[in-house]
């Protein structure tokens, strides 16, 4: 018997013969919502829409050191053949760097270094990452948010994060077999636990989609299970994000849900170790 059989498992996919959209059994905001350091207003809002942008959090100096270092990174060929390094599905370009951290209480889960660079920066298809971090990591509940560091301008036309309002508050259940290793391919791009296009359009109907837009030094939280994406960058204007997934270490992962084996410990991290700031 499958350690699996003998789990609840609250969000089934990739197990079943048809998508379907369930109820959220998680609270978005948990504990008062009121004993960290944001506003009340903004954390309703982010329990509202499932993301919240906050503009101009990174000082200027901050930032003009992390861009020496992502276009050093960029074009370091040993850097590109780590395989921590996903390379573009149609060139040789840095598509995302994972594992870029140098280092109730959070760890990090993941994290990763998002290049779009300009001209043939490749779109982010439609998906909720708790779909994938459930199914392959072993994530058991939405407890689990992202933090996307804006580093160059995300403008509306070069392949900005997409988000659907509300749609946190609903899994999407997808149809499809995990194979070995599929990490390999869905961090290229992804065709396996991504929405049906009913599901998708339903979501849209309720939800209206959002651009996450700003300049370098704005931040961007949007919970794990917000249905989100991007389009390609066909504009000279590169577009690079800096991601830090936080989960609560009372959340730790377990082996997966819907996959033959884990993915590596640089895309699922299973030290749940406290980060102390």
């Amino acid at each position: 018997m499958s350690p699996n059989a003998l789990r609840e498992d609250l969000y089934p996919s990739r197990t079943v013969d048809h998508a379907s959209i369930l109820p959220r059994r998680d609270p978005v905001v948990w504990g008062e919502g009121n004993d960290g350091p944001l506003d009340p207003e903004l954390v309703s809002s982010y329990e509202e829409h499932g993301y919240l942008v906050l503009p101009g959090l990174l000082s200027p100096a901050t930032l003009k050191a992390i861009d020496a270092e992502i276009d050093s990174l960029s074009n370091d060929d040993e850097v590109k053949a780590r395989p921590q390094s996903i390379i573009e599905p149609d060139s040789e370009t840095l598509r995302s760097l994972f594992e870029v951290h140098l280092g109730d209480d959070v760890y990090l889960h993941q994290t990763r270094l998002n290049y779009k660079p300009g001209f043939d920066g490749k779109e982010f298809y439609w998906h909720s990452d708790f779909e994938t971090w459930h199914t392959e990591d072993g994530m058991p509940r939405m407890r689990a948010l992202s933090c996307s560091v804006l580093l160059t301008p995300n403008h509306t036309f070069n392949g900005p994060l997409l988000t659907i309002d509300g749609s946190h508050e609903h899994f999407v259940s997808c149809q499809g077999e995990t194979p070995v290793d599929n990490y390999q391919q869905s961090l290229r791009r992804q065709d396996l636990g991504v929405p049906d296009d009913a599901s998708l359009r339903e979501l849209v109907r309720r939800g209206r989609i959002n651009e996450c837009l700003g300049q370098p030094g704005t931040v961007v939280f949007f919970d794990c299970n917000v249905m989100h994406g991007s389009n390609g960058n066909i504009t000279p204007n590169e577009r690079h994000n800096v991601f830090l997934v936080y989960n609560s270490v009372t959340n730790a992962l377990e082996e997966p849900f819907a996959a033959p084996t884990r993915r590596p410990e640089f895309i699922a991290s299973r030290d749940v170790r406290p980060i102390h700031v």
